[in-house]
């Protein structure tokens, strides 16, 4: 059975102290960071903590691969696609570091902590000079100078591999540098106890394991404080979290509580899982005044017998009544979906009932993905007889229904005058404003730059597939 383990203020302390001694290392000269970032949003999280690590470590952080006196790649295990990517950047780096031999290369994330992937790491590339799972981040600057004290040695050239199985840990107290300040992620939980058989998270990232709710709080009262705007809570299932905790916590009553902190801002989150999305979930989220009326809640398939082989423990009923009960406590809920194509022993009807189910539940938008085999997983080993070919026709037909949908739900806006908040410029004309909704749909607007980082009210003027165009008003 998992022992959940909290890391002590004595270890944190001295991880602080490993970053004073890499401080008086690096004396003498500004060394430079760079973090580059594959993956979901837990990963952009864990990266911001990577980010304020090298910053207590004496590093000035940096975007160009050609100023780094560092480079840690944080990984992603999801899709092979990520990880070709991924390894493929990796590998380049083999000819920036024959130009600067003393550029110190990393790799981590949940493509690390695989074990085929561990081994290949350390046989093939030899460019890495420290490898460490998503388990390790909280001692990453005790890896660091392990690294750096074994540099040069005869043999492993001062390479240390850190990515050993491991349920994982909670972690507070994390430095952690953020980008911008209007929009922020906030981890409430981490690991993930479902075991979707074609899903490689739990083994990558540990067990569930939640976050005290006073943590969470604190840290959210003082995001708003300084000034963040859209904050998300972040969690590979976070409709279970409170398991494991030695005090009563679920997450409806967390969000009840982070809706009592004062101050003008929106509250999201991801990834809720169908079979935990309850009824009380939903009726919180309506009464909120600060929760975004959007879901994010991945069907996968509409087909009953391939929802049961992929242990998604809902079916298709069940599924359509959670939206159904949400758009209840939320008449303008933005639902949105992630749908797998071609599971393996998927069949022409099992897709067609993916598309009446689509049809039916009208997605405002849908994250589509063609299976991709995880190894270690049991869908990795099942008979999978329909051809690549195959599979992007159904693949294209879906996205095709999908983009429709969205383009008839975004044309409905036209007309209307909404509440968004500026999060960002675009870089273009004539919109050089992105804003969003109370939803999350995507604004074009043209203003002012001082408006970024405000609410304001926006009339849609057009509108397409992917986002809508709107008039400050």
């Amino acid at each position: 059975m998992y022992q959940r383990r909290e890391i002590t203020t004595q270890e944190r302390i001295a991880q602080e102290q490993f970053c004073e001694k890499i401080k008086d290392r690096l004396a003498g000269r500004t060394h430079y960071g760079l973090v580059d970032t594959y993956g979901c949003q837990q990963n952009e999280s864990d990266s911001e903590i990577l980010r304020g690590w090298l910053v207590r470590c004496g590093y000035e952080l940096t975007a160009d691969e050609a100023k780094a006196d560092i480079i840690v790649v944080n990984t992603c295990a999801v899709r092979e696609h990520a990880e070709k990517r991924a390894l493929g950047n990796v590998g380049a780096l083999a000819h920036r570091k024959a130009r600067n031999p003393e550029l110190l290369v990393c790799v981590g994330g949940c493509m690390t902590q695989q074990p085929t992937m561990r081994e290949r790491i350390k046989s093939s590339y030899r460019v890495v000079d420290l490898a460490f799972g998503p388990h390790e981040l909280w001692r990453f600057p005790e890896l660091l100078w392990g690294t750096m004290q074994r540099r040069g040695r005869r043999g492993d050239r001062g390479r240390l591999l850190a990515a050993e199985p491991s349920e994982g840990v909670v972690a507070e107290g994390l430095p952690r540098r953020r980008d911008g300040g209007v929009k922020a992620w906030l981890s409430i939980m981490n690991g993930c106890d479902n075991f979707c058989s074609y899903c490689v998270v739990p083994y990558v990232r540990g067990r569930e394991r939640s976050r005290r709710p006073g943590d969470i709080l604190a840290e959210a009262k003082d995001l708003v404080e300084r000034g963040y705007k859209d904050i998300t809570l972040l969690g590979q299932n976070v409709n279970s979290y409170g398991k494991g905790l030695d005090e009563s916590a679920d997450f409806p009553g967390l969000l009840e509580s982070l809706d009592q902190i004062p101050g003008d801002y929106v509250l999201r989150f991801m990834t809720s899982h169908p079979k935990d999305a309850t009824e009380r979930l939903f009726q919180v989220m309506g009464g909120s005044g600060h929760c975004a009326h959007h879901i994010h809640l991945p069907l996968q398939s509409g087909s009953d017998r391939i929802l049961k082989a992929m242990n998604r423990h809902y079916d298709r009923a069940a599924y359509l009544e959670k939206a159904a009960a949400a758009r209840r406590a939320m008449p303008d809920l933005v639902l949105t979906t992630d749908i797998i194509v071609g599971f393996p022993g998927e069949t022409e009807e099992d897709f067609r009932q993916t598309l009446s189910l689509v049809e039916e539940a009208r997605f405002d938008a849908m994250f589509t993905f063609i299976f991709s085999p995880r190894p270690g997983t049991p869908a990795a080993a099942m008979p999978d007889p329909v051809s690549r070919a195959e599979k992007q026709v159904w693949f294209d037909e879906l996205l095709a229904l999908s983009n429709r949908i969205s383009g008839e739900k975004h044309a409905a806006y036209v007309g209307k005058t909404v509440r968004v908040l500026v999060d960002g410029q675009t870089g273009q004309t004539p919109y050089n404003l992105s804003a969003r909704t109370r939803g999350g749909r995507l604004v074009h607007l043209a203003g002012d730059l001082a408006l970024v980082g405000r609410f304001v009210d926006a009339k849609i003027t057009g509108s397409s597939t992917w986002a809508l165009d709107g008039e400050i008003v």
